[in-house]
């Protein structure tokens, strides 16, 4: 048992070493989902303190405000069977740092009897492809707008010039005429 402690506490080193280096959120669960540890832009971006989250039930975070379904269901139906998840996007508001929209990346890692939950926060490049989807929608609105009424000003344009041809081909019917009435 000793040797199976040891190897976990290995492991957990290790694992603390790589997600203190990155640049997105971490944590490691315990089996029951108790947070064992997190990096330091986990409790920067999630504004909560280290004395808060290590030793608690990930749920029970931020005053339970990490009770989302959503990632009940990540942890407590598809990781369990699948054993990884990549790009599991959940939108959450938090009481005190308002809407985040989150990918979440999970691995279970059987043989330490750990859990490792990347966050990454994409609320910001959200926000743009929005932002950006909302101008291509008004920019398509206005081209359309526009094509419509240069089509419409062509039309006018045209019915103008058959009208004038018209007017032309007269005149000059008319000058033929004349001419051939001086001849008489």
């Amino acid at each position: 048992m000793d040797d199976k402690n040891d190897s976990k506490e290995a492991a957990l080193h290790y694992m603390q070493t790589l997600v203190d280096v990155a640049r997105e959120s971490f944590l490691i669960l315990d089996h029951n989902l108790r947070v064992v540890s997190a990096n330091p832009i986990f409790y920067e971006t999630f504004k909560v303190a280290q004395e808060q989250t290590e030793g608690k039930l990930v749920y029970e975070l931020g005053n339970g405000q990490w009770n989302i379904p959503d990632l009940k269901s990540l942890l407590e139906n598809i990781l369990p069977e699948k054993k990884a998840i990549r790009d599991y996007e959940v939108k959450h508001i938090f009481e005190t740092i308002g809407v985040k929209t989150m990918l979440l990346n999970a691995r279970q890692i059987d043989s330490v009897q750990l859990i490792i939950l990347a966050i990454e926060d994409i609320t910001v490049r959200k926000e743009l492809e929005e932002k950006v989807a909302n101008t291509v929608t008004e920019l398509s609105t206005k081209v359309e707008e526009r094509t419509a009424d240069l089509q419409n000003r062509v039309k006018e344009l045209e019915a103008l010039n058959k009208t004038m041809v018209a007017r032309e081909l007269k005149m000059v019917e008319l000058k033929g005429e004349i001419e051939e009435l001086k001849k008489s």
